[in-house]
């Protein structure tokens, strides 16, 4: 008997962990990534993603609010910032005096859809479940407008471009891929920005594939949460879309070939589903990439 209580008393403190600890540990990540002209100034960029706010959450909405203070040059978002039906005004006041800066986003299915329960075990296996033949049920257009009205850009399925402390970025963005919202085009990234951009929510690899053969230098998504659940020495378990488990989270590259690679950043995403609050040695994060200039060999990578 003894022996079967060291696993039992060893799986509920994991739990217990996960549950009541490490998905309250927001965390801040710094990556710095050689994209910009040799010679350029940095450029500050904090990406958001992956926060499924629920009002009652405040511990989330107050961090959140903190990371103005970091005063980013350009927030970039991609996507699932609801969880519950009555979330947008909790969502705009954790953001807070973040929408007041050069901003873009997208959308991810946890913002068209209200989460519901599945069988986590389907998860683990790498199905993603969920019927999205159902009625969108959650407020997008009035997070959209609100975003919109205090100045960001919407990316859906969409290209735009804006000066951001003197550079002029350049952008292309899809509607969720996990949903098969997205539509390609074969326009290429536009040659006389300073940079230019991908933006997406999930990162499936037709999406990773298309920017960079059409010379995106970076991309950034979220919706893999890192995997939520991660073994030590081992990573992500899943990234619940065709993305390869050693890059669920953090700054890698993508190249197809015969293409110079492109950098991208996936990021762990701040929040879960309200029905698997749990996280395993993958803290919910938001990123503050500092875009600096190539190296002399001109090598982006």
């Amino acid at each position: 008997m003894r022996s079967l209580l060291w696993p039992v008393a060893a799986a509920a403190a994991g739990l217990a962990y996960a549950s009541v600890y490490e998905v309250r540990a927001f965390t801040l990540r710094k990556v710095t990534v050689p994209v910009l002209a040799a010679g350029s100034e940095p450029l500050r960029v904090l990406h958001l993603s992956d926060t499924h706010m629920t009002p009652g959450q405040l511990k989330k909405q107050q961090w959140l609010r903190g990371l103005a203070d970091l005063q980013p040059d350009l927030v970039i978002n991609t996507g699932d910032n609801l969880a519950h039906l009555d979330a947008v005004p909790s969502v705009l006041a954790a953001y807070g005096d973040l929408l007041d800066l050069p901003g873009a986003f997208v959308f991810g299915s946890n913002d068209y859809y209200s989460p519901v329960a599945k069988n986590p075990v389907n998860y683990l296996r790498g199905g993603t479940g969920g019927n999205w033949r159902r009625e969108k049920d959650l407020p997008f257009n009035e997070l959209r407008h609100a975003f919109e009205q205090r100045g960001w850009t919407d990316l859906t399925n969409r290209h735009a471009s804006f000066v951001v402390q003197g550079r002029r970025l350049a952008f292309v963005g899809v509607d969720d891929p996990h949903l098969n919202f997205d539509v390609l085009d074969e326009i290429p990234a536009d040659p006389d920005a300073d940079l230019a951009i991908g933006v997406a929510h999930a990162p499936y690899l037709r999406v990773l594939d298309r920017w960079n053969a059409l010379g995106y230098p970076l991309i950034m998504a979220g919706h893999t949460h890192g995997g939520q659940l991660r073994i030590p020495f081992y990573g992500a378990i899943v990234t619940n879309c065709d993305l390869d488990r050693a890059r669920a989270r953090g700054l890698h590259h993508h190249q197809v070939a015969g293409q110079d690679p492109s950098w991208l950043h996936v990021s762990a995403g701040l929040g879960t589903s309200p029905y698997t609050p749990v996280r395993f040695a993958c803290r919910p994060e938001a990123a503050l990439l500092t875009l600096t200039g190539i190296d002399s060999s001109g090598s982006r990578i």
